[in-house]
Formats: C-alpha cells, structure tokens, sequence
C-alpha cells in the first residue's frame, strides 16, 4: 500500500506504539479489500456503532483504556448508536435483572470512555445521527470513517458523502488515524450500478417493505431505482428523506447495501443520471404483487404463531421529529374511530435524544402520552437481545426489527390497527 509521509510515520511508530497499531490495523483492512492507499476522512464528526456496555465485550473496553492513556484520542468528536436501556420501556423484574445485571451493567463505565474519547455530547446517542437536531449531517463528497449499516446507506444515497460500510470499532480507529483505506464506495466506479430496479406499483410502496425486496434481490451491490421519484417527488424534502431513511435501513439490513442511487431524485443520480449504471447490469422489477409475495414470505418465529402482541416498536431507525408528529395525528384519529382512549398494545416510539427534546417543545408530546404510546431514546435491537424479552411476540413495521430479532413485520397501517383496535 503507498502511503503518504505522514501515514508512513505513524505507521513506523513515530507518534507511538499504540498509533502504530492502530495504522497497521487500517492498513491490512485495506489490504484485505485490495486497497492501494489511504484517504483523509474529511467530515466534521464520526460515528461509532458501538454503543452498548455489555459485560462480555471486555476487549473493547480495554482497548479503549489503552488507546485514551497513550492519548490517542480521535481528531473528530462523535455520536454513537443509541443507548440500550430506558426505564420507561416495559420489562418484568426478570427482564431488568437482566439488563442490568448480566448484559449491559458496564453501560456507565463505557460512556465514560466515550467521553474520554471524544463523544459530541452526553445525549449524542442515535443511529439517525444525520438528523439535524442531532447535528452529525455530512456534506457531499465527505470521506466518513462510519460503521452503522443505516447511516452509512443514507449518507452515501442521500446526503452524497462517502464511506465504506466498516466494522465495529474499525470506525474510532479511522477517526483516530485521520485516514482510511481507499477502496468500495469511497471510489467513483465502486459507486456504479450493477443492478436497475423499476418500480411498477399502482401505489406508493411501503419504505420499509421495498427496501427490504431491493435488499434480499442485489445483496450488497448498487441498485440504481427508476420510477420511485413518481411516488416520493424529485427533490429532497422531509418526506423524501424519511423515507429514503427507511426504505434504506431496510436495504441495508435484509441486504447489504451500502449505497443507492433513486433516479431524478438523489445527488448523484441528479448529477450523472444512468451513465452510474454499469454495462450488463442485471434488472428487477417491483409491482404489487411482488412486494406481497415478499411480505408473505417472511417467517414467524414466535413460539406460539397465534399469540397476541404484548409489545410494538416503532424506529429503527429512529423517528424523525415529523414522524412523532404524523403519528401522533394518526393514533389519536384511530383510537376515536374504534372508541378506546389509549392504545391497547403496549406501543414505543424510538428516536433520538435531540429529536424527542424539540418533539417535547411542541403539543404533540402530551396528546401522544395521553395515546398511551411511549417515547423513548433506547435502541429495540438491544432491548430485544434479552432472551426474556426475544421470546415475547412483538410486532414492529420495521424491516431491521424483523430480520435481526425474533418480532414480526407489519405494514404501517397494520400497525396502526393493531394497537388502536386490536385483532381477535
């Protein structure tokens, strides 16, 4: 690999033995993907994916011990994924013993060396870390050093920057460094299209239900998507975003996708239209009927097939602030139709520390509390990684939810009459 001076230096060990290891870490990544040199990363801030302080991860912790006393701190500050616990979510007593006992009982002691690290804030937890109340948004063209499969998809696809979809860890060593290896989607061919796929619906697919179809189908190519910009319009407004943030944690999740390109909609596509898409590239083709035989091809894995929600989770990724709102509006409608005042599933609604701070400024917030629905800053991927918790039957309209735990999948709308009406 050809590095720069200043690379080779670190990498000889002229700022420390542990810089050293941590370039000779950064180096053979690169050399892993055929990378033939390194790459400044040139955003404002980082983004780690590990945010959990379970008690088994006791490497991590004594990495980050060893790379905070040789001072080598990250030259970004950081947000990081979201917390995994919250009072205010439901768990039993055995459930919280677990929690808080056996699985995540070093959460305290490891947000402490986040801080020592260099975290943006105390509450700079969320996997939607591009939101603007969080204030981690890329520019186009940004070299990332980022590891979370949903935001490392958005800020390819939506907001233009470039990053690799990394590991665990491999994140904070990036920013550490200053560089990365230069390979995938940080280079312009590794951006082309190697699938198209034309959306041929009669309505406007569900995000998540269409982004979990392109996912399963290219894996972890580029699909370059035609015909989406007649459902979600040609330019980037809130709406679009939320659903781009969606319908991308879901590529990115029952897939592999790192990037995305929606044509006359997003920048690059924009910009370069179908000359991105890769001679031969292979075709897909979604309709109706192929985003239900999707849907009904899901499994359910709960132990009784039949058994009655006791939990919905609604955010991951994390709601942004109009979504609090637009939901709100739709609870309370449903709940007047069917003539009960509070929700009868018990419902969480997931986003950002920030972003429920101004949802808390506004009417919303008391008009959903009084819905019965919960509000929290937790991610469900962690709540769910308890064996006690994974064995309820929980129902969510999150794509991620469904593939990585044991819950079931369901439409927006079927959420919504699930838990304002209830099902017999």
């Amino acid at each position: 690999m050809i590095l720069t001076e200043k690379q080779q230096q670190m990498l000889d060990g002229k700022q420390g033995e542990t810089l050293a290891k941590v370039m000779k870490t950064l180096v053979m990544y690169g050399e892993a993907f055929g990378a033939e040199k390194m790459i400044d990363v040139t955003s404002e801030h980082n983004h780690l994916v590990t945010s959990f302080g379970l008690k088994m991860i006791t490497p991590v912790y004594e990495l980050m011990d060893k790379l905070i006393e040789s001072g080598a701190i990250s030259k970004q500050t950081f947000s990081v994924d979201p917390r995994p616990l919250d009072k205010n979510v439901p768990a039993n007593f055995l459930q919280n013993l677990i929690f808080n006992k056996f699985m995540y009982s070093k959460q305290d002691f490891y947000e402490g060396q986040l801080n020592k690290l260099g975290l943006m804030d105390k509450d700079a937890f969320t996997c939607t870390c591009y939101m603007d109340e969080v204030g981690n948004k890329p520019k186009k063209g940004d070299i990332l050093s980022w590891a979370e499969s949903s935001a490392v998809v958005y800020a390819n696809s939506v907001l233009g920057a470039r990053c690799n979809r990394n590991s665990g860890i491999m994140d904070i060593m990036g920013s550490i460094a200053g560089c990365v290896p230069y390979f995938g989607l940080l280079t312009d061919e590794g951006r082309k299209a190697s699938w198209v796929v034309k959306i041929e619906t009669t309505k406007k697919p569900e995000a998540q239900l269409l982004g979990s179809a392109i996912g399963m189908k290219v894996m972890e190519d580029v699909p370059y998507v035609i015909g989406l910009d007649k459902w979600i319009g040609s330019k980037l407004t809130d709406s679009a975003c939320t659903y781009l943030k969606d319908f991308g944690a879901a590529t990115a999740s029952n897939g592999a996708v790192g990037l995305y390109h929606i044509d006359n909609l997003t920048p690059e596509a924009k910009e370069q239209g179908k000359s991105l898409i890769l001679e031969n590239a292979k075709e897909y083709v979604i309709t109706d009927e192929e985003l239900e035989r999707v849907k009904n091809n899901y499994p359910v894995i709960w132990k009784d097939k039949n058994a009655k929600p006791k939990l919905c989770f609604m955010g991951c990724p994390h709601m942004s602030l109009q979504q609090l709102k637009d939901w709100t509006d739709r609870v309370e409608e449903a709940l007047k139709k069917y003539g009960n005042k509070k929700v009868v599933i018990p419902t969480v609604f997931t986003a950002a520390p920030k972003v429920l701070e101004e949802f808390n400024k506004t009417e919303y917030a008391a008009r959903l509390k009084n819905t019965g629905v919960i509000t929290s800053y937790i991610c469900p991927l962690m709540y769910m990684n308890n064996p006690l918790c994974a064995k309820m039957p929980v129902i969510t309209s999150s794509n991620k939810i469904r593939k990585y735990k044991n819950s079931s999948y369901y439409k927006d709308d079927e959420i919504l009459l699930q838990i304002t009406k209830g099902v017999n």
